[in-house]
């Protein structure tokens, strides 16, 4: 178990702690655990590349903790009617094909799938979606924009979902034609 690996399994840690804060409604420490956990993406993915830490186990577990952790707040948010439920079916179901794609892969032509710069970009502009949605949604400054606001930032994320799983769908296809 390395450096990253232990922080992936942080930031798995935190998701029903950020669950547990942002259904409660106690937004600003769920914002903090969300940031936290974001830098643990980071630092974790900074290390492994410097140090060559790069494992299977990381390659798999990094991006369904990112996951994790973008859908508990995608559902803890359409539950709360702050996000409608479209975006929350779009980003999971885009998952299950994602996972499905990624075990035939791996069956297929013995592959690990990993992040590619869309992947990573997604989960950046949703993760940036995702707090600035609860910052806006729980401001005191909230006025009748902020509907507007947080609808323009969660389309942007939706269009990034979609376009990384285009991308996935064409690499998918180039590695099950392979053999």
């Amino acid at each position: 178990m390395n450096i990253p690996n232990i922080l992936t399994i942080i930031r798995f840690l935190l998701v029903p702690v950020f669950g547990h804060f942002l259904y409660n409604g106690e937004y600003i420490i769920a914002i903090v655990i969300f940031i936290s956990a974001c830098i643990t993406d980071v630092l974790d993915g900074v290390i492994a590349r410097k140090f060559n830490l790069i494992t299977s186990f990381g390659k798999l577990a990094d991006p369904l903790a990112d996951k994790c952790l973008q859908l508990t707040a995608l559902t803890i948010l359409t539950m709360q009617k702050i996000i409608p439920l479209p975006v929350l079916i779009i980003v999971l179901a885009k998952e299950i094909f994602m996972i499905a794609g990624s075990i035939l892969i791996y069956k297929k032509v013995n592959f690990v799938v990993q992040a590619n710069w869309y992947g990573k970009m997604t989960t950046v502009i949703f993760s940036f979606a995702i707090v600035m949605t609860i910052i806006l949604y729980s401001s005191r400054i909230a006025d009748s924009y902020t509907s507007l606001i947080i609808n323009i930032f969660v389309f942007i994320a939706v269009f990034s979902t979609l376009f990384s799983f285009f991308m996935y769908s064409m690499e998918f296809r180039k590695l099950t034609n392979k053999k």
